[in-house]
């Protein structure tokens, strides 16, 4: 017998249960479940990322249109204050703005000038449209541009350095200079407010020459007083300073070129090319502002001479040294330098002053010439007879009897002008002189004489004219040429090797232009390590003179090598760089 399985028979109830129990389970499960939370924690991430990256991106883009009209605003101001620019600084800075198609961001230019100095300030705004903070309501960002731009000569202190050595005069070199130094000191003095600027010029040749009013201050040997110069040793090249107690040997004035004297001359005369000159035109001019005065100076200018990088370095360098204050006090009181100028030269940590040094040459370091100590002071072995105008020279005992009187342990003097020998110097002793009468030796007829004949009577002692007195050394080669001493004094009775040997060659002698070089260096490296700018000038000079000038620049690009007219240029260029250009906000 088969049987059939049936489903079971249920109630309405309980099917009505079954029914609702069923999406309730389904709910609570879903309610449950957790396997769809990172989905939309991702979702909430992208929208925070899209967020942040379109607030960058929107930050972008008003920075680099600020950045545009900085850039604008800063090369506009800095335009517009150049004391060079000759148009009105506003209108500077709106051509800037209209070339650059932001006219409508210019919100103002001010502007404040006088003179020596321009300060020209400006502000910009733009408004930069959000592509993505829109979103969140902010419709438009600010890119703001401002700055200031100033041109001005603060303090400044300035030696002028100037070759005036005989190659000057080639080739309108010194008329050139001439130009280019005025022209100078006229853009420097049109731009500087009063008192803030004091320049300084050294001329130089083989040596320089130093006023009364500084030479005096300082302490030197006294062999003579003709004129003022120092014979400095190596060591002194190394430091900035030239110190008031030290003592210098004074340079001895002497031409060791020429072939004169000037002793005879009415009135007398000095010799022509000194070391040392004894000139205004060639002295240093300390600490002036004032352009009339400065120029005037320049234009007295006159070429000779060798040349000493080296020396005009060394005093140039020293009116900016704070150690001639004192000097400068008593230049003040003298009234050779003007009040303004009573704290100058200011310290070299004063962060307002700027010290600068501008060397000119044409050439390169030659030979300086001085004499050795034993013709430096004391007598010499001349002698001179003012009134009568002649020399005499004293060459020891007359060992030989040079004067035929069988006295040997006699002095002896050798007289040129009449080419003799004597014990003495000319007008120092006497002579017999035979007096006479006429006597008639042949009469006439009637008695008369018709012939008279000189007849000794006697003799009496007559003084020789004039006096005699030695010279000391500073006084004979003050006058008179080392070659014309040599030729006129020694050659007629010495052997002439032997006169050039002992009165030439031994009485001078020379620092080499090597040595000299070396000697720059070491001044300009002083000059250097006291913040001092250097600028130097070849102007048409050798090649070697060139290397010495570029090496003692403050770098490269502050050397100028020149020709002809650019020297003008040259020292246009010095002077705008002197100009403190510079952004201050």
């Amino acid at each position: 017998m088969k049987h059939r399985i049936t489903p079971e028979t249920h109630s309405s109830s309980e099917v009505m249960e079954t029914a609702t129990a069923r999406p309730l389970a389904a709910l609570r499960k879903f309610r449950t479940d957790e396997s769809g939370n990172l989905i939309i924690f991702g979702v909430y991430i992208w929208v925070l990322i899209f967020m942040v990256a379109g607030i960058g991106i929107d930050l972008m883009r008003v920075e680099r249109d600020r950045t545009a009209l900085q850039y604008t605003l800063d090369r506009a101001v800095l335009a517009a204050a150049d004391l060079d620019q000759t148009l009105d600084p506003q209108g500077v800075v709106e051509d800037y703005f209209e070339k650059a198609g932001m006219s409508s961001y210019l919100a103002s230019v001010s502007v404040s000038e006088g003179l020596g100095y321009r300060i020209v300030s400006a502000e910009a705004e733009t408004e930069v449209d959000t592509q993505f903070m829109h979103m969140n309501g902010v419709e438009t960002l600010s890119a703001p541009a401002s700055g200031t731009a100033e041109e001005s000569i603060g303090g400044v202190e300035v030696s002028l350095v100037l070759d005036v050595s005989g190659s000057m005069n080639s080739n309108s070199r010194l008329t050139n200079l001439k130009t280019a130094a005025k022209n100078f000191i006229d853009e420097m003095t049109a731009n500087s407010e009063d008192g803030k600027l004091s320049i300084s010029i050294v001329p130089y040749a083989t040596q320089v020459s130093v006023p009364d009013s500084i030479f005096d201050q300082l302490s030197a040997t006294e062999e003579h007083s003709y004129s003022n110069c120092i014979n400095f040793e190596s060591s002194h090249f190394y430091t900035t300073e030239i110190s008031t107690s030290y003592e210098y040997e004074r340079t001895m004035h002497f031409d060791p070129w020429g072939d004169r004297d000037g002793r005879d001359d009415d009135p007398k005369e000095l010799v022509r090319d000194p070391v040392c000159e004894d000139s205004a035109a060639r002295e240093i001019l300390p600490l002036q502002k004032n352009a009339t005065t400065l120029k005037a100076y320049i234009d007295d200018f006159w070429a000779d001479g060798n040349t000493s990088l080296d020396v005009g370095m060394k005093w140039g360098t020293w009116l900016l040294d704070p150690t001639a204050q004192g000097v400068v006090d008593q230049l003040i009181a003298d009234g050779v330098v003007d009040s303004d100028f009573e704290d100058r030269p200011h310290g070299y940590d004063d962060g307002e002053t700027l010290k600068v040094i501008v060397l000119m040459s044409d050439g390169q370091n030659t030979s300086q010439y001085y004499l050795n100590n034993d013709y430096r002071s004391g007598d010499s072995n001349i002698w001179w007879n003012d009134q009568e105008e002649e020399y005499s020279v004293y060459i020891g005992l007359d060992d030989d009897d040079l004067d035929i009187d069988g006295i040997t342990d006699e002095p002896m003097y050798y007289w040129p002008h009449d080419n003799s020998w004597h014990d003495h110097a000319y007008g120092e002793g006497s002579y017999e002189e035979i007096q006479y009468e006429q006597e008639c030796v042949s009469y006439r007829r009637h008695g008369s004489c018709r012939r008279y004949q000189q007849v000794p009577t006697g003799s009496i002692t007559v003084d020789e004219p004039g006096s005699a007195e030695v010279l000391t050394y500073g006084d004979l080669y003050a006058y008179t040429t080392l070659e014309w001493i040599v030729e006129d004094l020694y050659e007629p009775w010495m052997n002439d090797s032997q006169a050039w040997d002992d009165w030439y060659y031994d009485v001078r002698n020379y620092v080499s232009s090597s040595t000299k070089d070396s000697r720059t260096s070491y001044m300009c490296d002083a000059a250097k390590d006291e913040n001092i700018i250097v600028f130097t000038i070849g102007f048409e000079a050798p090649s070697h003179g060139d290397d010495v000038l570029e090496d003692c620049a403050s770098s490269p690009a502050h050397f100028f090598d020149v020709q002809g007219l650019q020297i003008d240029q040259a020292f246009s260029s010095i002077a705008s760089s002197i100009r403190k250009l510079r952004l201050t906000q």
